[in-house]
């Protein structure tokens, strides 16, 4: 039985405000979920939830991860637990190289899971990142760049991608990486994503448009409006809302803000 993101009655407030008011969502290795919902709906406040920014407040509910309380972990453990976060707007490390930058990241799971542990030896690290950057059909010069410095859109989201693909998690969260990108770098990234998918990898892709789920095709699509879910179904409710847009689900949902 493989892993499974839990997230019951989920309540959060940002600066005494809420925001989410009673999330359930179960995300299960295997599984491909999208998540949609007009702005501010509450979908990036749950993926910072989920990767424990401290700037917002659980109120109530529970996170279940692995078996574990993911509530009670910080960020990098959650992390090395298997979790994973595809930021909408990846930051810029100067000095910093991605090949560095994710030899470090694997050597701090590796430490975490034995502390004897010395590491990814230099050459093995280098075969895998290459094997990696081969399957994305990524330049191997990409490796050696200040991470996210210089790039554009598509390359900070390719860059997200190739994090994924090395760090190997068991559930992934893209928010809206499909934010900002043309058409050609949108194909390049999502057919990333896409070639990942298997039974091992869960992926919870937040999104406002049914474009990116051309290419990583979901099985089950949520509606979060108000900061519910409100609707579950399978991609055809995705391509309901390409069609018609939100105004219905505000009709049949719609009530007064507190």
């Amino acid at each position: 039985m493989g892993a499974a993101l839990e997230i019951r009655n989920l309540h959060v407030t940002v600066e005494d405000k809420p925001i989410l008011r009673g999330v359930n969502l179960t995300v299960k290795q295997g599984e491909v979920h999208a998540l949609m919902g007009p702005n501010g709906s509450g979908k990036s406040t749950l993926a910072n939830v989920l990767l424990g920014n401290p700037a917002y407040e659980v109120t109530a509910g529970q996170i279940i991860f692995d078996g574990q309380d993911l509530l009670e972990m910080e960020a990098d453990e959650r992390s090395r637990a298997g979790l994973f976060l595809a930021f909408q707007y990846p930051v810029s490390i100067p000095g910093v190289t991605l090949a560095n930058f994710l030899r470090l990241a694997i050597n701090a799971r590796m430490k975490a899971a034995d502390p004897t542990s010395k590491g990814i030896s230099v050459s093995d690290f280098r075969k895998l990142m290459r094997a990696k950057m081969d399957s994305l059909h990524m330049d191997h010069s990409f490796a050696g760049r200040y991470l996210n410095e210089g790039f554009s859109g598509g390359e900070k989201k390719r860059a997200e991608i190739l994090q994924m693909a090395v760090l190997n998690p068991k559930i992934t969260i893209l928010d809206e990486t499909d934010s900002g990108l043309d058409i050609d770098a949108l194909r390049v990234v999502s057919e990333g994503v896409a070639s990942l998918r298997g039974p091992d990898l869960g992926v919870l892709v937040i999104t406002h448009y049914q474009r990116i789920l051309n290419y990583i095709k979901p099985d089950y699509v949520h509606i979060m409006f108000e900061g519910r879910i409100v609707e579950n179904g399978g991609p055809d409710l995705a391509l309901r809302l390409e069609e018609t847009g939100y105004d219905w689900v505000r009709e049949k949902y719609g009530v007064e803000q507190e």
